[in-house]
């Protein structure tokens, strides 16, 4: 469903990305090409700062926002997901954030008030809270990552785990090509 926000923004929508029926897109977001927005996602930019101000919610080209993902924005602080991005089954990005290019966010994994730039992968249930996360890191399954984390502590991304990161955002673009194909069926 697109629906307004109550200021009156409208989200934008690309042509060739695919929205599942059941996802809710609502007020200021922009979804860029070949995009898979999967089943009961929500996308929702809505609140806005002290002087009535709202940054968008921006979901890069390529990119899948996969089943029961919530994105949402506190006082309406941008958040920016950037190109061929994974965010997978039930995360949840709270802006302010930003997640860079290539990035896999797993299954249950919670973003808020952080960066997570270009080629991290971000296991299933991790917490990333206030921080900011350099390129090519691999945070592990249930880990919890803070503005005081020893980010030396923390490995980068192997070879393997950044092969099954292209591989699901491909995987995810097949998708948008099949759904699109069926769309009028349903």
């Amino acid at each position: 469903m697109i629906r307004r926000n109550p200021r009156g923004d409208l989200p934008q929508v690309h042509a060739s990305a695919f929205v599942d029926p059941t996802a809710i897109l609502c007020g200021r977001v922009v979804v860029h090409e070949n995009v898979f927005i999967g089943p009961y996602a929500v996308i929702r930019a809505d609140e806005v700062d002290e002087d009535g101000h709202m940054e968008p919610i921006v979901i890069g080209a390529h990119s899948n926002i996969q089943d029961g993902v919530v994105i949402h924005s506190k006082s309406g602080a941008a958040v920016t997901i950037g190109e061929r991005t994974s965010i997978a089954h039930r995360a949840i990005v709270h802006g302010p954030c930003t997640v860079g290019d290539g990035v896999f966010i797993g299954f249950n994994s919670v973003l808020f008030n952080c960066t997570v730039a270009r080629g991290c992968v971000v296991r299933h249930n991790a917490v990333l809270d206030d921080c900011h996360l350099p390129p090519d890191f691999y945070v592990p399954s249930t880990e919890r990552i803070g503005a005081k984390t020893d980010l030396s502590t923390i490995p980068k991304v192997t070879a393997r785990a950044s092969e099954f990161s292209e591989d699901v955002a491909r995987t995810n673009n097949r998708l948008v090509e099949g759904y699109k194909r069926i769309q009028n069926e349903f």
